[in-house]
């Protein structure tokens, strides 16, 4: 999200009176790829170059050689604002409040990216300007391309892939992509997710700079094109880059035909035309369509001759301070990042660590949770036998009392049964003597009384059983009375009891060790992270050596694009293909890249190619 900043500039300390009593001064707004400052007071005499340093100086920016300050004119031409001109004297429309509106872009383009971006602050510029330039199809990007550059680009901003990341595919790949081929928002998201977890560990700065390590390698990187016109009034397209000057027939601006590389470029002037003066004596004459536009590609055509030219001389002493602090910052970056790795790893480990623990613990837990269920299983049928010996005793004890009782009765029977016959026997007797001496009820009852048998007081008792209520509570008395006494009995003579609980409590006081020695562990040494001079010396060797790697690197970038071209190949709506697409596709099959074009391009004597250009 852009910042807005209120600034004043110092310039407007110095303003002038002027002759109506009021001070005159000019309001301008500049807006940069992550920020906009708004209201810089400038003075009507305050030249380009006044305005542009302190919009360095109020973003913290060093390498000011790449960047410039870009306006729209009344012909909705972009224009690049003069640095040695007033600015009120250029043609800088004015909003509806009467403030000026600038544009703080890249304007000359190095060679090499990662040799010549020193700042931070200038990569993250770089960088946020290339992706603007492919997401509105300005800088043309292929497929695989843009996914492989989205994939660093989601790197930079959120960090690391989770599984929950949301995507907009607006802000990662251009339109003209996402419409070329037959795939739903969720396919091209799965493979950008492919990608963007083989970035994962990289920085901020580390995916950044991979973005624009790849974004270098396409054909219109660092081209800047304006329509111009030979001495036949052929309609061409002028393509200004670090490597030199393209000329570009009609909507084609991927293979330039010709091209001249500022080696062989002596000169650029301008009167009326453009004249290109070349070391053999060539020279070549062209001129813009629209003169506003003159000024604008005399002034980007000798700065980037100029920083041309100064690639190739030793370092000034600002850029030489600027790489060392850039590589000190680096060679910090890389031990922190190594630092974070190790931190990282050693973490994962006491996680996995700590999981192994859990799982044991829980593994022993289950155990022991299983021998206690065991314990209680033969507890419970070791009292379960108990109580059956109990009852089968209890039953025992009962058949017998009943048997016995049974006996008894029986035997009572067998009384009764002969003390009724002997009663019968005595009735008889009487009856019989009755009738023989005749009948005396008196004499007969004293008779009766005398000769009564002598049978046990007791014999009625003895034959009346006991009430069955009495039974039972003899039964419960003698029940619970010795189930306590019995069952504390078999607790005290099972020697299984013993056995069985012994061997738990004696496993448990090792478990308890071994986990307090895992927690009372001491922590690991701060002073085994501290990075040695060796560690130093081969951090530096690792960085000279980044450029072997980034080959190494490119080369399995481009077999695992290949493949994924192949991949999607089968989704291309052909209908919907662009000129570019179709060009860029025949020199894949061509084997043909940017650097080999520009060579291409670029061969033959330079005689030879301007007469090709004159004849256009």
């Amino acid at each position: 999200m852009n910042q807005k900043l209120n600034v004043t500039s110092d310039s407007t300390k110095m303003g002038f009176f002027s002759p109506g009593g009021s001070w005159k001064y000019l309001y301008v707004k500049v807006s940069t790829m992550d920020a906009d400052l708004e209201k810089i007071t400038v003075e009507p005499d305050c030249t380009g170059r006044q305005l542009f340093d302190t919009v360095c100086r109020i973003i913290g920016l060093r390498e000011i050689w790449f960047f410039g300050l870009q306006f729209v004119n009344k012909k909705g031409i972009p224009c690049w604002l003069q640095m040695d001109k007033k600015i009120s004297k250029q043609e800088v429309p004015k909003q509806e409040d009467g403030s000026m509106h600038l544009i703080f872009l890249v304007k000359f383009y190095p060679e090499d990216v990662e040799e010549e971006l020193i700042q931070d602050i200038t990569r993250h510029l770089f960088f946020l300007q290339i992706k603007q330039s492919i997401l509105s199809m300005q800088l043309y990007c292929s497929a695989e391309a843009s996914v492989l550059l989205a994939s660093y680009a989601v790197q930079a901003i959120q960090g690391d892939c989770v599984e929950s990341s949301k995507l907009q595919l607006s802000e990662l790949l251009p339109e003209c992509v996402i419409k070329q081929y037959d795939m739903t928002p969720q396919m091209w998201e799965e493979r950008i997710k492919r990608w963007w977890i083989n970035n994962s560990g990289q920085s901020r700065e580390d995916a950044e700079m991979e973005y624009l390590r790849v974004a270098q390698d396409l054909e219109m990187y660092g081209i800047q094109y304006y329509p111009i016109c030979n001495n036949k009034e052929t309609d061409l397209t002028l393509g200004v880059s670090a490597q030199g000057i393209g000329i570009y027939k009609e909507s084609n601006r991927i293979t330039p035909r010709p091209f001249f590389s500022w080696s062989e470029i002596k000169n650029i002037s301008f009167k009326n035309k453009f004249n290109m003066r070349t070391m053999d004596k060539s020279t070549i004459t062209f001129r813009a369509k629209d003169i506003s536009i003159n000024m604008s590609i005399l002034d980007l055509c000798v700065g980037t001759h100029n920083l041309y030219l100064r690639r190739r001389q030793p370092d000034l002493l600002e850029v030489q301070q600027m790489k060392a602090q850039a590589k000190e910052q680096r060679i910090r970056r890389i031990q922190e990042q190594n630092r974070l790795s190790r931190e990282r790893e050693q973490r994962i480990q006491a996680e996995a660590e700590r999981d192994r623990h859990k799982n044991e613990i829980a593994a022993i837990n289950e155990q022991l949770r299983n021998m206690k269920a065991m314990k209680k299983t033969e507890e419970n049928a070791h009292l379960m036998a108990e109580k059956a010996r109990v009852s089968e005793e209890e039953a025992l004890v009962l058949s017998k009392r009943a048997s016995e009782a049974e006996a008894e009765c029986q035997q009572t029977k067998m009384s009764l049964e002969r003390k009724a016959r002997d009663a019968e026997l005595w009735a008889y007797r009487l009856m019989h003597e009755t009738e023989r001496h005749g009948y005396d009820p008196y004499l007969c009852r004293a008779h009766l009384y005398d000769s009564e048998p002598s049978w046990p007081q007791d014999w009625l008792s003895t034959y009346v059983p006991v009430p069955q209520r009495y039974i039972n509570h003899h039964r419960l008395v003698s029940s619970s009375s010795s189930g306590d006494g019995g069952y504390m009995q078999y607790l005290d003579d099972d020697p299984n009891f013993t056995a069985t609980v012994t061997p738990i409590i004696k496993t448990q006081p090792s478990l308890f060790i071994k986990k307090q020695a895992l927690l009372n562990c001491p922590p690991p040494d701060p002073s085994s992270n501290q990075m040695t001079p060796n560690d130093l010396l081969s951090l530096r060797t690792e960085i000279e050596k980044s450029r072997s790697d980034y080959n190494e690197k490119k080369k399995s970038l481009q077999e695992r694009m290949t493949e994924f071209r192949n991949e999607i190949e089968s989704l291309k709506v052909v209908d919907r293909q662009s000129e570019h697409d179709r060009i860029h596709a025949a020199n894949l099959q061509m084997g043909i890249d940017k650097y080999s074009t520009l060579r291409k391009s670029g061969a033959g004597a330079t005689k030879t190619r301007v007469q090709v250009f004159d004849g256009l």
